[in-house]
């Protein structure tokens, strides 16, 4: 196995809280009545005191909510951009309370996307441009401007003040080269990803030479290598047992091919999606993208951290069972399910 290990220290963490697909349960812990009576979504504002962000009735007609969920993301956006200074002031404190905590768990950066607020472009632009401006007024760590959309990127870019740092575009990949133009404009990092042309790679060595074509692009554009950050994609490890492996072994090799400069990513909790025990999966899985050369991961800091995952007791059951799924021995994640059925996973 590979040990390209990259100090806690040195890691770069991507914070991917900030999104409008973020949900909690109508039934669980965040969810209460406001004084007033009104379902909401509890925080604590600058003071400490407990607020709460109510829910508009225009939520309560659609899917997300009639499933149980709430995207308190989404509202708070929502109210920022069409409510009343009240309302706007709500939403920025509940955003400000959000990046608040990653930022203490760790965030060296806070990602923001709102694709998930309309299918409409202009409504979408909106939305960046005023979560940009809120979230900037409170933030120590720059901020990853993150959208599947070029337009969305640069409405946050030229939203963006800088006076955290210098930005992140999330992402540029083959289908969208046209992206590293907003990189040099505004000066930015960026994440690139090891998507082809047309769908997903199915592999590990797609996804390198999917890297190095977007790689060649960007460095022959005058952009450093040391400003370049892979995401490697993770892909559910339920979906197919190889999917562990196709993300690891793609980071040793981009690691391998392009040295020690390039910073290597990646949405490590993609990996877990539709099993229980989601941290232990998540802790097992960045122990090893950091042990195959990954020295940054797009994370929700406040379950996981790089020092955890790396003192993580690798002898211990729930974690040599893991990572016997990570790695491709478990197939249809039997065994894992059967430990957790069990209660053997702690």
């Amino acid at each position: 196995m590979p040990r390209n290990i990259t100090s806690p220290d040195q890691f770069t963490v991507i914070g991917e809280n900030i999104h409008t697909s973020r949900a909690v349960k109508r039934d669980g812990p965040r969810a209460a009545a406001a004084p007033d009576g009104q379902e909401a979504v509890t925080f604590k504002g600058a003071d400490g005191v407990t607020r709460f962000l109510t829910v508009p009735d225009i939520f309560k007609k659609r899917q997300p909510y009639r499933e149980g969920n709430l995207k308190h993301f989404m509202i708070a956006v929502y109210k920022g951009v069409h409510g009343d200074a009240d309302e706007q002031a709500l939403g920025a404190a509940y955003v400000h309370w959000e990046a608040a905590r990653q930022i203490k768990a760790g965030a060296n950066y806070l990602d923001l996307n709102v694709d998930e607020v309309s299918y409409n472009l202009a409504e979408q632009k909106r939305s960046m441009t005023w979560l940009v401006k809120a979230v900037q007024q409170s933030s120590t760590a720059p901020l990853s401007i993150d959208s599947s959309n070029a337009e969305i990127i640069a409405e946050g870019l030229a939203a963006y003040d800088g006076r955290a740092g210098r930005p992140m575009l999330n992402s540029v990949a083959l289908e969208r080269l046209s992206a590293l133009d907003l990189v040099l404009k505004h000066n930015t990092r960026v994440v690139v990803t090891a998507a082809a042309e047309a769908g997903m790679p199915s592999n590990a060595e797609e996804r390198l030479q999917n890297v190095g074509k977007v790689v060649e692009a960007a460095l022959s554009q005058g952009i450093k290598k040391s400003d370049l950050f892979v995401d490697c994609l993770a892909f559910p490890i339920s979906v197919a047992p190889a999917y562990g492996r196709h993300f690891l072994d793609a980071v040793a090799m981009v690691r391998r091919d392009f040295g020690p400069e390039i910073h290597i990513t990646g949405g490590i909790s993609n990996v877990s999606f539709g099993l229980p025990k989601r941290r232990l999966v998540n802790d097992a899985f960045l122990h090893l993208a950091i042990e195959h050369g990954a020295d940054s991961g797009i994370i929700n800091p406040l379950e996981a951290s790089p020092r955890t995952a790396m003192a993580l007791d690798l002898e211990s059951r729930p974690a040599k069972v893991a990572l016997d799924m990570l790695l491709g021995n478990d197939e249809y994640c039997v065994k894992f399910l059967q430990a957790y059925r069990a209660g053997q996973l702690g």
